[in-house]
C-alpha cells in the first residue's frame, strides 16, 4: 500500500507554493518525521516530513513545480527497496493516452503540468505546446505561462487572470558567456512585488533627523554585564528603538494605522515588524504586543527571529501582520537611506550607522558625539508632515534621554 505525500496547509491567504528541493531520491528509504521536500511560499520556506516510514517510490511534483494546497507531491511505498516507477517518458504517454487531439495541453514527451499551471492554461484557452518552458527538465511553470501572456501570447480576452503580476522592468534574456542566470525565488519575487506595489499605491515621503546616541551607549555600558548575567543576552539597540517608537506611536496614532478602502483603521496594539536579512531575502517577523514586553523579552524575541531567519525556520504566523516596521541598515554600514513602506502599514523607521561627528553643544562648545541618522518613510495620504516630523522628534527625544521611555513621555 502506498501513502501520498501532500502539500500541507500553508497559512492564511497562501494557497500555492513552489517545490524548491527534494531531500530524497526515488528508491531511498524513509523514516517517520524525516524531511522529504522543501516548499517555498511567498513568505516562508516549509519542510514536508514523512508521515510514515517506507521507501520513496515516486516523485510526482519535481523541483520548480508550482503546487497548490493538498496536491500530491510523491508516494511512499511500504518497506524498503520498493521498485522505482516506470521511466518518466512511459508514464507521460500513459497519462496522455486518454487526451483527445482537440486539447493540445502538453508537448509530447514533456513533464506533466502541475494543477496550478493546467488551470491557468485551461482558463485562458492557451496551447501549452506553444509556451517556452524554463523549469527543471523542461517543465512548464506558472511563471512561463504568465510571461507568455504578458509578451502578447494569444489568450481569450475575457479570461485574463484577475491579479496578474506587474511586468518585469526588463525582458528576460539568455545569460552571456560570463554571466549566470538564476531563477528568482518565490520569496524574492514577492518581496519585489510588495515593494513596488507600496511605491505605486502610497503617497510615500521620507523625513530625516539625527540622534545623539551618547545616553543609550552609556546606559548599555553601565548595565550590560549585569543584564547579560540575569537574562543571558546583551542589551541591544533594537529594544531601545522599539520602546521609543511605541512612545511615539501612542502619541501619533496615524503612524500606527492603515488605509482600507475609504476607511482608516487605527490599531490599539503595537505589533512591531523587525526587518531581518536572510539567505532567501528580506523578511519581516513581528514582535507581538511589544508594548507589554520588557527590554529583555524584546531582545530575546529578535535574537530568536534572527536565528530562525538564517535557518529558514520562521513560521507563517511570525511573518504575518504588524502595525509598524523598523529596519536597520546600519549593521551593513549604511549612513542614510529612504526605507520603503511595508504595506499596508503607513510608517517605517530606518536606523543607520553610528558615526562619530563633531557637534555644536548648547553652551557653544564643540564635541565629538556618536550620531545616527534616522529616516521615517510614511504614507502622506494618512499621515501629515507635522505628525511625521513630530513622531520622529519624539523618538529622538526618547533615545537621547532614555528615562522618557520609562515615563512614556
Amino acid at each position: 500500500m502506498a501513502t501520498e505525500i501532500k502539500v500541507p496547509t500553508l497559512g492564511e491567504s497562501v494557497s500555492e507554493a513552489t517545490v524548491a528541493k527534494w531531500f530524497k531520491a526515488v528508491g531511498d528509504p524513509i523514516a517517520v518525521d524525516e524531511p522529504l521536500v522543501e516548499l517555498e511560499t511567498d513568505k516562508v520556506t516549509i519542510e514536508v516530513n514523512a508521515q510514515v516510514s517506507g521507501t520513496l517510490s515516486e516523485i510526482i511534483a519535481g523541483e520548480d513545480t508550482d503546487v497548490e494546497v493538498d496536491a500530491v507531491l510523491g508516494m511512499i511505498a511500504e518497506g524498503e527497496g520498493a521498485p522505482a516507477p516506470a521511466p518518466k517518458e512511459s508514464k507521460i504517454k500513459a497519462e496522455c493516452a486518454p487526451c483527445t487531439p482537440a486539447a493540445p495541453a502538453e508537448k509530447e514527451g514533456a513533464a506533466p503540468l502541475s494543477p496550478a499551471v493546467r488551470k491557468l492554461i485551461d482558463d485562458n484557452k492557451l496551447n501549452a505546446a506553444a509556451i517556452p518552458a524554463t523549469g527543471k527538465d523542461g517543465r512548464l511553470v506558472k511563471g512561463d505561462v504568465l510571461k507568455f501572456m504578458e509578451s502578447g501570447g494569444k489568450a481569450a480576452p475575457a479570461a485574463a487572470p484577475a491579479a496578474a503580476p506587474a511586468a518585469a522592468a526588463s525582458p528576460s534574456r539568455d545569460a552571456g558567456p560570463r554571466e549566470e542566470k538564476v531563477k528568482m525565488t518565490r520569496l524574492r519575487k514577492m518581496v519585489a512585488s510588495r515593494l513596488k506595489a507600496a511605491q505605486n499605491t502610497a503617497a510615500m515621503l521620507t523625513t530625516f533627523n539625527e540622534v545623539d546616541m551618547t545616553a543609550v551607549m552609556a546606559l548599555r555600558k553601565t548595565y550590560n554585564v549585569a543584564f547579560e548575567k540575569k537574562h543571558g543576552l546583551k542589551v541591544g539597540f533594537m529594544s531601545f528603538f522599539t520602546k521609543a517608537c511605541i512612545v511615539g506611536l501612542r502619541e501619533f496614532p496615524a503612524v500606527n494605522a492603515e488605509i482600507a478602502g475609504d476607511d482608516i483603521i487605527y490599531k490599539n496594539y503595537y505589533d512591531i515588524g523587525i526587518a531581518v536579512g536572510s539567505p532567501s531575502g528580506l523578511v519581516v517577523p513581528v514582535v507581538r504586543d511589544a508594548d507589554e514586553l520588557s527590554f529583555a523579552e524584546i531582545e530575546s524575541t529578535i535574537k530568536s527571529f534572527g536565528m530562525k531567519a538564517r535557518d529558514g525556520k520562521l513560521t507563517m504566523d511570525e511573518m504575518t501582520g504588524g502595525s509598524f516596521t523598523i529596519t536597520n541598515g546600519g549593521i551593513f554600514g549604511s549612513l542614510n537611506s529612504t526605507p520603503i513602506l511595508n504595506a499596508p502599514q503607513s510608517g517605517i523607521l530606518g536606523m543607520h550607522k553610528i558615526q562619530p561627528r563633531p557637534m555644536a553643544m548648547p553652551d557653544g562648545s564643540v564635541a565629538v558625539r556618536p550620531m545616527m541618522y534616522l529616516a521615517l518613510s510614511y504614507d502622506h495620504r494618512i499621515i501629515d508632515g507635522r505628525e511625521a516630523v513630530s513622531f520622529l522628534v519624539r523618538v529622538k527625544e526618547c533615545l537621547e534621554d532614555p528615562q522618557r521611555i520609562l515615563l512614556d513621555m
